[in-house]
């Protein structure tokens, strides 16, 4: 489970540092305050959870000396900078040497919220894009986390194979939470770039003229170069692509252009806009959308993926079980219908988060599945989806779960399964079959 990102805030005059991490709380921020960046420092390190709140004028080291600090123990760690009136100049030298953002006194909390909600936000991406790479250093790790036996995504596993062993350029099109940055990461891994350079750029939350400095230069830094320049060789992913300008986009082309053969740096763009229910050949210009879909996945909904819904569910609830140190929590036949019919506007993340939840109510021994789905449902979204199912469909997929379930618990014991669900074995047999299920999946 990825940690929750905190803002540390460091400032010398306490009823400041005071006065921001209450009102960061209060938006709902995970603070801790420092009375000096001496003292920060000893808790910041590489893949620190969270972002840097900090006031450029302080006795001992000041913010400056703060800052270079910071980007030398980890480079992508958002710093916002406080500055007072009339330091804007030392503010403007902070954002050229990497800090996310400023804020001059007296500065409106709102602006502080919005700053720090867009800081942790690129934060959390940056984490857990690195978690990603150190769990998925090969390809058949990668294909372990894309879970689910339905036929999409049998085809899906599939196509990373096929499309990882190509060469072109790659757009990948799906809703919000379908899992597209892993699929990004599964083509990368079958490829025979996998020990090459792997760059994830987000095309959004920044302006244009940044977004165009970091991708394309100069960004005024020695020890910096572009983004493109970086990624040469390898595989360089561009997240939310339909957020660049038409003039980045020009610039991007003629990077493309100019590079030729898709073999220097294979590009994979990633679109939300199925989301909005829109096309990404609707927002892109056209040469340039026809040079990133030479190659094209499209992720399904999890709404359309069947009992794959279930296999999730569970794999997810056990894995936050061990975590919290509790019991799984069982599904009774009506919660898996309910799990099956909800339209998921989220998708997997949605769902993973559903886990995690039932989980916590479980362990608690307050709360139902039925109850965590209807608090998110609201007019637009109901709880349960209007596509309904055959009756069979239902009972297959709760069997298949009650069997996989026993069958984890109980790690392969066939005598076991068969006593707990009251089953002969040849029974057992021919439903494990037909669910493609296997006593070696579960021996470990």
């Amino acid at each position: 489970m990825a940690k929750a990102i905190k803002v540390a805030i460091v400032d010398d005059e306490q009823d400041m540092r005071q006065s921001i991490s209450q009102w960061l709380a209060l938006s709902g921020f995970e603070t801790e305050t420092f009375a000096s960046a001496t003292d920060a420092l000893k808790n910041i390190s590489n893949d620190y959870p969270g972002i840097v709140v900090t006031d450029i004028k302080m006795p001992g080291m000041d913010g400056m000396q703060f800052l270079k600090r910071i980007k030398g123990i980890d480079s992508n760690l958002p710093v916002i900078m406080i500055t007072g009136h009339g330091d804007v100049p030392m503010a403007v030298e902070a954002m050229r040497m990497g800090a996310f953002d400023f804020l001059e006194k007296p500065f409106n909390p709102d602006e502080m919220t919005a700053l720090a909600t867009r800081a942790t936000s690129r934060r959390r991406l940056v984490l857990e894009n690195r978690q990603l790479r150190r769990e998925l250093s090969s390809g058949r790790t990668i294909m372990e986390k894309l879970v689910g036996a339905s036929g999409v995504m049998e085809r899906l596993r599939e196509d990373i194979l096929d499309l990882g062993q190509a060469d072109g350029h790659v757009l990948i099109e799906g809703e919000t939470g379908t899992g597209k940055s892993l699929v990004a990461h599964a083509l990368h891994a079958v490829s025979a770039r996998a020990k090459r350079k792997f760059i994830i750029f987000p095309c959004a939350g920044e302006e244009e003229t940044i977004i165009i400095r970091q991708l394309f230069g100069p960004v005024g830094e020695e020890d910096r170069i572009p983004v493109m320049e970086a990624a040469r060789g390898g595989t360089l992913v561009l997240e939310d692509i339909e957020m660049l300008s038409m003039h980045a986009q020009s610039r991007l082309l003629k990077a493309i252009n100019r590079q030729g053969d898709p073999s220097e740096t294979r590009i994979i763009a990633i679109s939300n806009l199925q989301t909005q229910q829109k096309m990404c050949q609707d927002v892109l210009r056209a040469d340039l959308y026809y040079r990133l879909a030479t190659l094209r996945v499209e992720l399904p909904p999890l709404r359309g993926r069947g009992e794959d819904i279930l296999t999730i569910f569970t794999r997810y609830a056990e894995q936050f079980s061990d975590e919290y140190g509790c019991e799984s929590p069982e599904v009774s036949a009506q919660e898996a219908a309910q799990l099956m019919q909800a339209p998921w506007p989220g998708n997997v993340r949605q769902l993973i988060n559903i886990a995690e939840r039932t989980v916590l109510q479980s362990r608690r021994g307050t709360g139902t599945i039925t109850s965590l789905l209807m608090a998110e449902s609201d007019e637009d979204s109901p709880a349960v989806g209007t596509e309904g199912k055959h009756l069979k469909k239902y009972v297959e997929a709760f069997e298949r779960m009650l069997i996989d379930n026993t069958m984890r618990r109980h790690r392969g014991s066939i005598t076991k399964v068969m006593d707990e669900l009251c089953l002969p074995r040849r029974t057992l047999n021919e439903k494990m079959a037909k669910y493609s299920l296997t006593r070696a999946d579960y021996m470990n």
